[in-house]
């Protein structure tokens, strides 16, 4: 009954889809959902000439550090006065690679490209949006937020309705997604009240959006940094910012949400070579640009790829050519784990990647077109698929008190959450232009491909990518299974 009093309230339709043009005024039937609007994984740059092979994989314990012939390699001179065109991160990076004697490997590149702490693509800049890189679910439509509150009140319920609950999003955008929570769950006041919300962003710009779309005030006296707290005008929730989820509190059950968080989390890739698995690394060529290479010795990363081969079939291995790995994803969600085995609640996890070993899927995305990952570092999202089955295997070894599950599809999550009686309610209630836009941002949350009633240009259809987001919750046992992965 709770849940659907929560999707059919009057709501209005004021926020809905970035739209370049409206559809016409036909609802298709539910298929399946949309975040990223581009195509599966670009390939990375393939290895090239200056490659060095690998060493044979095997059970011996990798040295702790890397050894690279650079005989062949170009140094260039400490100080030159001549004009460059290079930006202050390429420099950094290349500074890196000089000081290490040695090439990096693509996650310290992914690292650097999109946190460092001054020159980062995520740090000093909106990247959201229609304007920004590329446009996420929430961005899209306020029923994706609507619909994860769904989700969090459900699961709130099953917790036993608690009296404090810590409410968690890793990398929240612009707050997009929280706002629509709040607003979608704001007249469920016990529910509300219980919310203490905790946001983990690193760039200074991010939170002072969020803070922006969450409506806060400062309240209550200054604490010992001059800083006072904060509150949501929507529920009236608290609201604080950290930079990691270790600095949440614990001790309250929690419940956590990573949307689009986990695919720029740094990959380590792995190449095949003659002499087994090779660590592709970045380093600077005879013509002082960057490129990939091959590490000849194994690298610390080998243990987390032997890791991963274990959790796989001797024939998935086998098929490869390449191999990606996400040793960050692995230890955030044994943190999780842990974290809800001891205080108890969930995590949803939603992202775009396979229910398999992941090969090759990084990609650079700038002004919502794929480019070379080593193209202009800074100026372009990089991100990868998520290996939803790497993340299963950890949180169940983390912990004997917590259980996995899905994933499903973001098409199916919506569905089951009821998101076709989310757009019912909506189209009673709104004009013509936001009837278009409602049923061009279900489209695309929900749908697969291109929509078949668009009329317009073939470069602005809507394109639905349900089937390529897929779903993953973690729960405490004592909970049972959290709605819809019953």
């Amino acid at each position: 009954m709770l849940l659907r009093k929560v999707l059919l309230r009057g709501a209005s339709a004021s926020r809905l889809l970035i739209s370049n043009k409206s559809p016409p005024a036909s609802l298709l039937p539910l298929a399946s959902g949309c975040t990223r609007f581009f195509s599966s994984s670009s390939q990375s740059e393939g290895p090239n000439d200056g490659f060095v092979a690998g060493q044979e994989g095997g059970d011996e314990q990798p040295p702790a550090t890397i050894t690279v012939d650079r005989s062949g390699l170009y140094h260039p001179p400490d100080h030159s006065h001549e004009p460059t065109t290079e930006s202050e991160l390429v420099k950094h990076l290349k500074g890196i690679i000089k000081f290490r004697g040695g090439p990096i490997s693509v996650a310290e590149y992914m690292e650097e490209v999109l946190t460092n702490p001054k020159f980062g693509f995520y740090i000093n800049r909106d990247v959201f949006g229609a304007e920004g890189d590329f446009i996420t679910s929430p961005e899209v439509s306020q029923m994706f937020g609507e619909m994860i509150g769904v989700w969090v009140m459900c699961l709130w319920e099953q917790m036993g309705q608690p009296k404090k609950v810590n409410l968690v999003e890793l990398g929240p955008g612009r707050g997009t997604l929280m706002a629509d929570l709040l607003r979608g769950t704001a007249k469920f006041k016990s529910f509300t009240d219980s919310m203490h919300i905790h946001m983990v962003e690193c760039s200074p710009v991010l939170q002072k959006l969020q803070h922006q779309n969450l409506k806060c005030e400062k309240v209550g006296n200054a604490d010992e940094n001059g800083e006072k707290s904060s509150v949501t005008s929507i529920t009236g929730s608290p609201v604080t910012w950290y930079s990691s989820l270790e600095q949440v509190p614990s001790g309250s059950p929690t419940i956590i949400l990573a949307h689009e968080f986990y695919d720029a989390l740094p990959i380590h890739q792995f190449q095949r070579s003659s002499r087994g698995w090779s660590e592709k690394m970045v380093d600077v060529g005879e013509d002082s640009k960057l490129r990939f290479v091959l590490s000849p010795q194994p690298t610390p990363a080998t243990l987390y790829l032997m890791k991963r081969c274990k959790w796989a079939t001797e024939k998935e291995v086998e098929s490869l050519k390449q191999i990606e790995i996400c040793p960050k994803a692995i230890d955030l969600t044994h943190t999780i784990a842990q974290r809800i085995s001891s205080d108890g609640g969930g995590a949803l996890i939603i992202d775009y990647g396979l229910n398999g070993v992941i090969s090759d899927s990084l990609q650079a995305i700038r002004k919502h077109k794929f480019v070379s990952i080593l193209d202009d570092p800074g100026s372009a999202d990089l991100s990868a698929y998520v290996d939803f089955p790497s993340l299963k295997h950890t949180a169940e070894e983390a912990s004997d008190n917590v259980a996995v599950h899905g994933p499903l599809t973001q098409s199916q999550l919506l569905g089951l959450l009821g998101i076709n009686f989310r757009v019912e309610a909506l189209l009673e209630n709104c004009t013509d232009e936001q009837a278009d836009s409602l049923r061009t941002g279900y489209w695309r949350l929900v749908g697969e491909g291109e929509a078949p009633f668009w009329e317009g240009p073939d470069e602005l259809a809507p394109v639905g990518m349900g089937t390529r987001y897929l779903a993953m919750a973690i729960v405490n046992k004592k909970q049972g299974a959290p709605v819809p992965f019953q």
